[in-house]
């Protein structure tokens, strides 16, 4: 029997967030173009500026509506015949608003990307709007909404949002409407809506996959490139102001077993330079199973399945500033509900005293910048990536300064960074639970005033 010999490992090559080229179609359309060698789907994404405080007031939601009905059919094919000609491309067209603006994602084969780009500006420049097909999707955002209220995480996302911003912001409530707004939305509230804020020349494209043999350039010039629309008048981004007044507020929830978490407050955005050394700091604090957090929390005491921390950007402007939701999220047993938030602000109490530990931050280092080649491995990651960075008002490269800048952060730098993010008396709490059980052993660890609200 005859053995071939073993292959040999190559030498390991550096890697690199993948840098963009950018252009600028004649209609004012902003690209960013990405070749990936062996990426066969190619990802788009596309950002329109069309930010959730734009929406009129007592019409929160119809972003959302207006992007849903993006695909809802256009000038030229009916909803049914829409969905027929994408499904033929094999392709996937999502949508969906946020703070930043409404950001439409497709995916499709690199044969068929003419085709379905094609489509995507149809609906861009001609969308139907059919009274019928908006209704339909008020209905089944109404539907959606008791759904939500349900969710034990996402009714305490609410409240948090209720108790951080003033009443006047619009970050003050649901990114998707309240039953009130989204009621009375209807199919010339959404005409209206996308005509005063989706145009080209405020938009931006971002194509990323295999390229070789695309003329990209006619691809765009034929689809997107015939888009056409005014300037618009540029938009000033209101400011951000949150009370972050250490507090506690109980969702009163009657036999939960199990109590919803939700603790943070407002902090800077990636434009600060504090940023990388803040996003360090709150992995080793709570971003893996082997943090801090868990470490107390669901291995020693095993109050909970776990525990984190993140930062989330809500927004940012031009000018290069901005807001961040810097959080600690988890579930635990209704009983233990008290110990575990008495434990927890242990945790913060020590790591403000004693500081991170050198192989935290090692571990930290390695898991985030070494997991950045499997985290980018496809087109849609990438593309997605940067149309985040576009939202944001973040150079080109700044997703391949962050790496460099996560493995030169120092354990000083990222402790004084994680302190700053969360101070101990400086925290809003918001928990959903029962009221009854829960709220007289929180009173007593002295978090600050305690109140109760329906759920």
């Amino acid at each position: 029997m005859e053995f071939h010999p073993q292959p040999q490992p190559g030498a390991a090559k550096p890697w690199a967030f993948p840098a963009p080229e950018r252009g600028t179609l004649d209609n004012g359309l902003t690209v960013l173009r990405c070749h990936r060698p062996g990426q066969q789907v190619v990802a788009v994404e596309l950002s329109l500026a069309a930010p959730l405080d734009a929406e009129p007031a007592g019409l929160e939601g119809v972003a959302t509506i207006m992007a849903r009905a993006l695909s809802e059919g256009t000038d030229k094919h009916s909803a049914e015949e829409f969905a027929a000609e994408l499904e033929k491309c094999g392709a996937t067209l999502d949508a969906h608003a946020d703070h930043p603006g409404v950001r439409v994602s497709l995916e499709v084969p690199v044969s068929r990307l003419g085709k379905a780009l094609g489509l995507v500006a149809e609906a861009l420049r001609a969308p139907a709007f059919e009274a019928g097909e908006v209704e339909r999707l008020v209905r089944n955002r109404l539907d959606e909404i008791p759904h939500e209220n349900a969710n034990p995480g996402r009714r305490a996302a609410i409240q948090f949002s209720k108790e951080l911003f003033p009443a006047d912001s619009r970050m003050s409530r649901p990114r998707q409407g309240t039953e009130e707004s989204v009621a009375g939305i209807d199919a010339a509230a959404v005409r209206a809506f996308y005509e005063a804020h989706v145009r080209p020349a405020t938009a931006t494209a971002v194509v990323v996959g295999d390229l070789d043999g695309t003329d990209l350039d006619a691809v765009l010039a034929d689809t997107l490139g015939d888009w056409t629309g005014n300037a618009g008048a540029p938009r000033t981004m209101p400011p951000v102001t949150a009370d972050d007044t250490g507090r506690v507020v109980i969702v009163d929830r009657p036999g939960a077993v199990q109590t919803q978490v939700l603790i943070g407050r407002v902090g800077p955005d990636r434009h600060d330079r504090v940023w990388p050394a803040q996003v360090l700091g709150t992995y080793c604090l709570g971003g893996t199973l082997t943090s801090r957090l868990d470490r107390v929390l669901r291995e020693e005491k095993g109050y909970t399945y776990g525990v984190r921390a993140f930062s989330q950007v809500l927004r940012s402007g031009p000018e290069g500033v901005g807001a961040a939701m810097l959080a600690i999220s988890g579930s635990v047993d209704t009983p233990n509900t008290g110990p575990a938030l008495d434990d927890l602000w242990k945790v913060l109490r020590t790591l403000a005293a004693e500081g991170l530990t050198d192989p935290e931050r090692d571990v930290a280092v390695q898991n985030l910048v070494g997991v950045a080649p499997l985290k980018y491995e496809t087109a849609a990651s990438v593309a997605a990536t940067l149309a985040d960075q576009v939202e944001q008002h973040l150079p080109d490269d700044y997703q391949a300064q962050l790496y460099a800048a996560l493995a030169a952060t120092g354990t000083v730098e990222a402790t004084a960074a994680v302190v700053s993010a969360f101070p101990v008396d400086r925290l809003v709490t918001v928990l959903v639970g029962d009221a009854a059980q829960i709220k007289e052993p929180v009173e007593a660890l002295g978090l600050g005033a305690v109140t109760v609200v329906r759920s």
